[in-house]
């Protein structure tokens, strides 16, 4: 299923998502869920006094299993939905147009596009050491409307896509006839 139809003499010039590197930050907290019954019984017996809860982590016991797996259930479900936003979430460049398709939740996707022709201003972010190093930053893009402005965050190399954008607006931009 296509997200947009491409109009007439309209071809795609770049396809962006966030980058990786966020996408790894996102899943890292499920990762850590995950970990916690393996590794809250390991250190329970350090502490004396709470040694007694190990017990509750016994993974023999038909209860403690399917605690167990309710527990890695959901958290692979919220894995799965950061999975699904990162390779569902794009920004497309046409020579016409950019597009904002995004993935909400499961079942709801919202894309948004604009004109090329209606693109005054372009301005990209890159705020801090880490996000220098990985070449990642957030661009804003203002239109003639009133108060129109698609936001692209956490995307790789946004100076490239800017320029993208600014050229390709400029080759848009409507001909003044002089009529």
């Amino acid at each position: 299923m296509k997200e947009f139809e491409l109009e007439p003499g309209e071809h795609v010039v770049k396809e962006s998502r966030k980058h990786w590197f966020l996408f790894l930050e996102e899943l890292l907290p499920y990762a850590i869920i995950a970990i916690i019954p393996f590794a809250l019984p390991k250190f329970l017996v350090l502490a004396p006094s709470l040694a007694p809860y190990t017990a509750l982590f016994d993974y023999q016991a038909p209860l403690a299993r399917a605690v167990l797996g309710a527990w890695l259930l959901i958290t692979w479900t919220g894995a799965w939905g950061a999975c699904t936003r990162y390779f569902l979430n794009a920004w497309v460049l046409t020579n016409k147009r950019l597009v904002d398709i995004d993935q909400r939740s499961y079942f709801h996707r919202e894309v948004s596009s604009l004109n090329l022709s209606r693109v005054q201003d372009v301005t990209t972010n890159i705020s801090g050491i880490l996000a220098s190093m990985l070449g990642l930053g957030d661009i804003s893009v203002q239109t003639a409307g009133a108060s129109d402005e698609f936001h692209m965050r956490g995307i790789p190399r946004p100076e490239q896509m800017r320029d993208l954008i600014l050229k390709y607006a400029a080759t848009t931009e409507p001909k003044n006839t002089g009529i």
